[in-house]
């Protein structure tokens, strides 16, 4: 379900009208999806987001497809997910709610899995607003939880802030031990490289083409969470450089989840060198490298030098693949060396072995020719 509200209340830059990329979570989550709405409002209803009309054409689709669940591209309120909830007698989730459900069945680690309750909690915290029917007030007495006239909210939301403070001095004890670990690599001049990108552009595949690993990689979005570091040997530098492969990043990442997954995160601030990994055959190739670089500036790594990693060139025509690889692009006023790949197939790995030597030599790249726009195919076009 998608809602496309016009410009002159709140539109969404990020609208996606084909709900592809739900669809794809809701598949990750273990989903099928039955059917796609998209509706365009001027304004969000107050208590059905969608308005009631628009409801009661969700509810004969549920019943037709026999759906357990509707779910949202966008935000809603505790208020409106609860009415929706009411008049369409099955579950509503929105985006950050499953995309949070999918962390959650995704977390490997000890800090991932810390990392991912603690997001839920604080999701969770936020949907406390008269959600449920036992929400009634409580009765003092011998026995009972709450003091007199206490509410069950009032319970609920205590036992939810506790469980949330413990969860986050449990999260630092990692995170102390993630940061011992980090000062050791720089303590030992190991040039440190972090692999980012948006979600299912193949950057565990190429971690695992690039160190002989088997981290987990699917054609998926978060098919892995967890921050994997392994040795990468350059035999063009001589040395070694450590590699490490990050979670991927996607439009609307909730922010509570940037904030549990800075330790992970960490790894890419802390970087010498960052390879942004892109989809090359992803028509919104543009759209998902933006967002790449807002999270990236959100948690401070924007300054970071990178090299661009076109993956996926397997995926493109022959005349849409580059004359001359590797190449360069310029933006936000700075020329960034790109590579294309096929971490699949192993193809331009050394280039970019020999980009990664370069950039651990301190030496400048020899500038490679400036890129041809009419070798670009339009999924590649800005």
């Amino acid at each position: 379900m998608g809602v496309e509200f016009s410009r002159g209340s709140r539109a969404d830059s990020g609208f996606d009208p084909t709900l592809d990329e739900l669809a794809l979570l809701a598949e990750s989550a273990g989903d099928t999806t039955v059917a796609r709405v998209v509706v365009k409002r001027q304004a969000p209803d107050a208590a059905l987001f969608i308005g009631s009309g628009k409801v009661d054409e969700i509810k004969l689709l549920v019943q037709t497809h026999q759906a357990h669940t509707v779910l949202f591209d966008q935000a809603i309120s505790p208020a409106q997910q609860r009415n929706l909830e009411r008049e369409l007698g099955v579950p509503v989730a929105d985006r950050t709610a499953l995309i949070l459900e999918i962390f959650a069945q995704r977390a490997q680690s000890h800090e991932g899995k810390l990392q991912v309750e603690l997001a839920r909690l604080q999701y969770l915290a936020t949907r406390l607003v008269r959600r449920w029917s036992h929400l009634e007030r409580q009765s003092g007495g011998i026995g009972m939880r709450g003091g007199p006239g206490e509410a069950q909210i009032e319970l609920d939301r205590r036992m939810i802030d506790d469980r949330i403070k413990t969860t986050k001095e449990r999260l630092k004890k990692v995170q102390k031990q993630r940061a011992t670990q980090r000062r050791g690599r720089s303590r030992n001049g190991v040039f440190r490289v972090s692999l980012v990108g948006y979600t299912n552009a193949g950057k565990s595949t190429l971690f695992n083409a690039l160190v002989k690993a088997r981290t987990y990689a699917a054609d998926q979005l978060f098919a892995t969470l967890d921050t994997t570091t392994r040795s990468l040997y350059l035999e063009q530098a001589g040395a070694s450089a450590s590699l490490s492969d990050t979670v991927g990043f996607i439009r609307d990442l909730p922010h509570k989840l940037v904030e549990a997954f800075k330790a992970t995160l960490q790894e890419a601030t802390d970087a010498d060198l960052l390879l942004h990994v892109v989809d090359a055959a992803s028509p919104q190739l543009e759209e998902q490298m933006a967002e790449v670089e807002r999270v990236l500036e959100e948690i401070g790594a924007q300054h970071i030098p990178q090299v661009l990693v076109y993956n996926k060139q397997d995926m493109l025509e022959q005349d849409q693949r580059p004359r001359t690889n590797p190449d360069w692009i310029e933006r936000d006023g700075r020329k960034t060396p790109r590579v294309f790949v096929s971490a699949l197939e192993g193809q331009g790995l050394d280039l970019l072995r020999e980009q990664i030597a370069l950039a651990m030599q301190a030496e400048p790249a020899p500038e490679p020719l400036e890129y041809d726009p009419r070798m670009h195919n339009p999924a590649l076009s800005s």
